[in-house]
């Protein structure tokens, strides 16, 4: 498995970028933010109130709106304005271009994401085929069919492919032999890791339909004599214990908050003495003002999951009251890093 001849960040940056005019005309059009912050500052707890949001929209749009130089937080947690938003979408205002915006008011995107928002549900959560990409008791899920679970994980695999050499090179495994993946889809993640550490056995742990991909994925690379798979429902079923290593790669921005509490605490628990747990995601800014692409996806998973993009401080909170010490972050490629935890 060889990392890519060229970096494609920019590209997964472009295909989140619909999400902007999205979140930016639901704030103008829908929501009445500029108008409602126009008057006088608010906390984010009374502003979320007025927009009757519940705390994961809130987050996914008040990041936004910072990243896009709209707003801006106190240490207090205060929102005001920027002079960029009070010019120029303050309705009423002299140079305000609110109305050219929500001419995009009514476009199925535009009204998809503020019932995302109203609602605080993901898309298809209740179609008969389901939502896309999580799974959970509760919940119909496209995951849990042949057909479609193939379709969404195989789409997810584009970017693991890419992503997964560089993880493996920047992360020494050298001293662990077992690894275990909870959540971990095709196994690309894991079956990097193996090519590059020949001592290394991994457990894939997911649901049925996506690890029949992943058994064909093991051979192709050369790995299936030390990749075993475990069907397994991971909220409900403990991953296996005594690993050296317990990888959580772009799993937990599919949940919010309770549920990464709830599964950094198990695997924590499934570590052996020395073992060390890897978080592999994007990370907002502590300050959840951006970066803007990741607000961006941020929004994405939002709208596709039950989660958002979280900030490291968040990660190390939970880590931190799950009985482990943390590391700082290594970079990998399209804007993920992994961030080590490990026993104290």
């Amino acid at each position: 498995m060889q990392r890519p001849p060229l970096d494609p960040t920019s590209i997964f940056e472009l295909f989140r970028g619909g999400h902007a005019t999205e979140l930016l005309t639901a704030s103008v059009a829908h929501f009445n933010v500029f108008g409602q912050l126009a008057e006088h500052s608010l906390s984010g707890e009374e502003l979320r109130a007025r927009l009757g949001l519940e705390a994961r929209p809130s987050v996914v749009l008040f990041t936004a709106l910072k990243a896009f130089g709209l707003i801006v937080a106190d240490n207090a947690g205060v929102l005001s304005l920027t002079d960029l938003a009070r010019h120029h979408l303050v309705p009423g205002a002299e140079f305000d271009v609110g109305d050219y915006v929500g001419l995009a008011a009514q476009s199925p995107g535009v009204l998809d994401m503020v019932e995302r928002l109203r609602t605080n549900t993901p898309a298809g959560a209740n179609s008969d085929s389901g939502a896309a990409f999580i799974y959970r008791d509760g919940i119909a899920s496209a995951m849990e069919a042949e057909e479609s679970a193939r379709h969404f994980t195989l789409a997810l695999a584009g970017r693991a492919k890419n992503v997964a050499p560089v993880l493996a090179e920047k992360v020494p495994l050298d001293d662990a032999r077992l690894l275990v993946d909870v959540g971990g889809g095709t196994g690309i993640y894991s079956f990097a890791l193996l090519q590059q550490n020949p001592n290394l056995r991994a457990v894939i742990v997911d649901r049925p339909e996506v690890l029949r991909i992943a058994e064909k994925l093991a051979s192709e690379y050369g790995v299936a004599d030390r990749a075993d798979f475990l069907r397994a429902d991971m909220f409900a079923d403990p991953p296996p214990a005594d690993a050296d290593v317990v990888l959580l790669s772009n799993i937990l921005h599919d949940w919010d908050v309770p549920e990464c509490q709830q599964l950094v605490r198990r695997c924590a628990a499934a570590l052996a003495p020395t073992g060390r747990l890897l978080i592999h995601d994007v990370f907002l800014n502590d300050a959840l003002d951006g970066p803007l692409p990741i607000a961006l996806y941020s929004a994405s998973l939002f709208y596709f999951t039950e989660g958002r993009a979280y900030s490291a401080a968040e990660y190390r909170h939970w880590l931190t009251e799950a009985g482990l010490t943390t590391e700082e972050i290594i970079p990998t490629l399209i804007h993920c890093g992994v961030l080590p935890a490990k026993r104290q």
